[in-house]
């Protein structure tokens, strides 16, 4: 017999879509009830605060909102984003408004501008809210964190043991484009070193953009022209694994795509990265170059600036690396055998902590000034289930696939456990160095990302549908599919070393309008933000100079000097007359250096200073109380000249073109005949006949090289110190274990004011005293501090630039002299600040004796 009768409906075990409030309190209104009655009677039924309890404040007070709101209406601005007209009366909109407004906008390419014109970074309104900020080369720039100045321990320590980020947006790349041999004639005329006096797998490197190359920009001139500023030059990469010619050369250039070819005929583009204080001079120079070479080859070179589309933030500290590796996951695998790599490289056991460990472990096995290219995810929206992350780029990917044992046999290692870059951008696994097209070609444009409120709005959706939950139909914002595309950024990682070669962090080199979006991820995972000053002490601390303050030889020198001179004249007229502090040449007077050639007394000889005779003759004197030999020189003209040396082989040119290849300076190429590396293993005394100090001719052309001062007691050395040179009793008296104070290592106070004294014309000369007794205190000047000591450092060093003729003799005089448990490679120096009448005894090391270049900076 049928039952005939349907079939039960299924219960769904779901929570509803929709939950109705109203039903569920009247379901619930028992237990609600007694719940109020339980507590109604513990309180008495009296549900005021106790009076005890209550907080004074003026939260609940909203009529400074609601004023604020009232003349927002009167004014029209009801949508503060979409919204800057003006009232019916004309009234403009309040300028916090207005500039809010303007900052929020994030155009793909620009700065944005004040009403003066002065340009603003992506990152200005989280600057100005925390830093100090200085108007500085076009720009609102951070000077530093707000106080007074100080905080470089903290510093320091954040920088040995963690993260610090600077936007660096203020750097502008200058993009050439032609055929390579062009590219390579123009940087030839204009770089120093030329990159073709480059080592030649070096400059197969640098050429195939695997890496960077620094060098000085100069004037187009001969080899001692004007000194432009510090830049680093990188090549678009391109594929080395095909030497075939391509035969559509004119084509790749109508539609700005190089093609992939070997022969120095294929068309390339390079990078000039130059800073925005010479920014003008540099692109100038370089567009000169660019015409000249069209002209005289008929090759046509175009030469335009990046400025608005790139921008470049730098990470420093000894965690950079792991910081990196939480944000950069890659959108994109820079292998077609990616995924395959990465499956390999998981072991079965502890998989993620093994991976994250050989990738910090083999960040030393990165070749110094690699360029690596990736594609991104945005790091707001990063997906869960996504396969890797950067970990040590692709690199990593090698080691840990085919591990470190088979990387070796596959020549990937050399025989010193060294990384080949040939065999990283030649490798079959992946290529590290990968062209990115959106960054290179300025026609292309990379596209902004999503909207903060729309991020946000689609987390809203996903934590509604988690919950179950439809939220407001009015809230639903579904980016378009052109938006969709913008969740992925091109970028460029650049390996930053210091001059000993050990690495202090990366560079992000990005689009402009992505600035933002990398920033408050950096800052959000604990990375401190810092600004100009204290990236002057990191400088300062690694050894490194700081453009533009330590390169004397530029002009953007000069003037950041005289905008210093006169923000200290401002800041010392508000104070009273009493306590003022008296004026000090800013920037130092390099021109007194000259007097320890020229300047000559008669009858004195306690100032080590030749007689006219003597400078007639070319003979150079000495001190019969052991003072330093002031060489004299022929004077056939007065056409006197500064020039600052940072490479081995300038030195050794101009040691040769001056004819004292017998100093006791020693480039990374020594001179055979008076090899100080020679002297020093033997422990023999540094013999010159006087028919060799006599061929000596100088040509008043005064060369300067850069030296590290060390202390070698007490002191610290401030900016704009005064290098002198020591008599041997003064380095004999300094270095012994006597605490005794000898006169003639301070000078009067009255000498203080007076030893630099300020013309009418606004130029400072030095002044020698008449006093014989007050001239026994005086010592030559031989160069100036340029950075101070960073206080806090480990190993406080300073930064100056010294004559290189008069440390040679310094360095003599005290080997020869000296006893042998004093003699050393570094040079005896005394230095002393400004506003102090104090010497201070210190080691001067110089750095091209350390290297072959010195053309690295911060």
């Amino acid at each position: 017999m049928s039952t005939g009768g349907s079939k039960k409906a299924q219960v769904s075990t779901d929570p509803p879509r929709k939950i109705n409030v109203h039903k569920f309190v009247e379901s619930r209104a028992s237990e609600l009830e007694s719940l109020h009655s339980i507590v109604s009677n513990q309180v008495n039924n009296d549900f005021r605060s106790k009076r005890n309890k209550r907080r004074r404040t003026t939260s609940f007070n909203d009529r400074v909102a609601k004023k604020r709101h009232r003349k927002r209406q009167k004014l029209g601005v009801a949508d503060k984003i979409n919204a800057l007209a003006s009232d019916k009366d004309g009234e403009k909109v309040p300028r916090r408004i207005r500039r809010r407004i303007e900052l929020r906008k994030n155009p793909s390419n620009g700065f944005c501008t004040s009403g003066d014109g002065t340009k603003r970074l992506r990152t200005h309104l989280w600057h100005a809210k925390r830093f100090k900020m200085t108007k500085l080369w076009g720009f609102y720039l951070p000077l530093g964190l707000q106080g007074r100045g100080r905080g470089s321990r903290a510093l320091l320590r954040w920088f040995k043991h963690g993260v610090l980020v600077h936007d660096a947006s203020y750097h502008v790349a200058i993009q050439l484009e032609g055929s390579e041999d062009s590219l390579m004639s123009v940087l030839q005329m204009v770089l120093v070193p030329s990159p073709s006096v480059q080592h030649e797998d070096t400059s197969r490197f640098v050429s195939s953009g695997a890496i960077y190359g620094s060098a000085m920009l100069h004037q187009v001139g001969g080899p001692h022209s004007q000194s432009i500023a510090p830049v680093i030059y990188m090549w678009r990469p391109f594929d080395q694994q095909t030497g075939e010619d391509d035969s559509h050369d004119h084509n790749a250039v109508e539609h700005n795509e190089p093609p992939r070819m070997g022969s120095n005929s294929s068309f390339r583009q390079v990078w000039v990265w130059i800073h925005i204080s010479a920014y003008s001079e540099g692109y100038d120079a370089l567009k000169f170059c660019c015409q000249k070479q069209t002209d005289e080859k008929g090759t046509v070179i175009k030469c335009f600036s990046r400025e608005g589309q790139l921008a470049k933030l730098e990470v420093f500290g000894s965690k950079a690396s792991q910081v990196l590796q939480k944000i950069l996951k890659p959108f994109m695998c820079v292998s077609e055998n990616f995924l395959e790599f990465k499956k390999c490289s998981v072991p079965e056991a502890d998989g993620e902590t093994q991976s994250r460990k050989s990738s910090i472990e083999n960040e030393e096995h990165l070749p110094s000034d690699a360029i690596l290219s990736l594609t991104v995810w945005d790091p707001r929206a990063v997906p869960k289930n996504m396969i890797g992350d950067v970990s040590m780029l692709a690199l990593t990917r090698i080691l840990e696939a085919e591990g470190k044992e088979h990387a070796a046999s596959s020549g990937i290692f050399d025989k010193n456990n060294e990384l080949q870059i040939s065999s990283l951008s030649n490798s079959k696994g992946c290529n590290i160095f990968s062209d990115n097209k959106n960054l290179w070609d300025a026609l292309f444009g990379v596209n902004p990302p999503l909207e903060e409120n729309v991020i946000c709005m689609q987390k809203q959706h996903q934590r509604m549908d988690f919950f179950c939950l439809d939220g407001p139909k009015s809230g639903m914002l579904k980016p378009s599919t052109e938006v969709q595309c913008a969740r992925s950024c091109p970028i460029m990682l650049i390996r930053n070393n210091d001059q000993k070669g050990s690495h202090i962090g990366w560079s992000i080199i990005l689009p402009l309008s992505w600035v933002k979006v990398f920033w408050i991820s950096l800052v959000s995972n604990g990375v401190h933000a810092i600004g100009l000053r204290e990236k002057h002490w990191i400088a300062g601390d690694v050894g490194l100079p700081y453009f533009p303050s330590d390169f004397p030889d530029c002009n953007a020198y000069s003037s950041f000097m005289s905008s210093e001179a006169a923000a200290s004249h401002q800041e010392a007229e508000k104070r009273p007359l009493a306590s003022r502090p008296f004026k000090v040449p800013i920037p130092p007077p390099w021109d007194s250096v000259r007097a320890a050639f020229d300047k000559r007394t008669t009858g004195e000889q306690e100032n080590a200073i030749s007689t006219e005779k003597d400078m007639a003759d070319g003979n150079s004197s000495s001190d019969t109380t052991g003072n330093c030999a002031i060489p004299s020189f022929g004077h056939r003209h007065r056409l006197f000249r500064e020039i600052f040396l940072r490479t081995s082989s300038a030195l050794t040119d101009y040691m040769n073109e001056t004819h004292s290849e017998q100093l006791v300076l020693f480039p990374q190429v020594p001179n055979s005949k008076t090899s100080f590396l020679k002297i020093m293993k033997d422990g023999s005394k540094i013999s010159r006949g006087q028919n060799e100090i006599s061929q000596i001719y100088y040509d008043h052309k005064i060369c300067f090289i850069r030296v590290l001062l060390y202390a070698v007691k007490e002191g610290v050395f401030e900016e704009g110190a005064v290098v002198c040179a020591p008599h041997l009793n003064d380095i004999s008296l300094l270095t012994s274990r006597s605490e005794s104070i000898d006169s003639g290592f301070q000078i009067p106070q009255s000498s203080v004011r007076s030893y630099f004294k300020e013309q009418s014309s606004g130029k400072w000369e030095l002044q020698i005293p008449e006093d014989p007794a007050l001239r026994k205190s005086h010592r030559w000047p031989i160069g100036f501090v340029t950075t101070g000591f960073v206080r806090g450092s480990k190993k406080p060093a300073a930064e100056a630039f010294c004559e290189a003729v008069l440390l040679a003799r310094l360095r003599e005089e005290q080997w020869n002299e000296m006893p042998v448990m004093h003699q050393r490679k570094e040079i005896y120096v005394l230095v002393r600040n400004l506003r102090s009448s104090a010497y201070r005894l210190a080691l001067a090391t110089i750095v091209l004796e350390q290297q072959n270049e010195d053309v690295r900076y911060m």
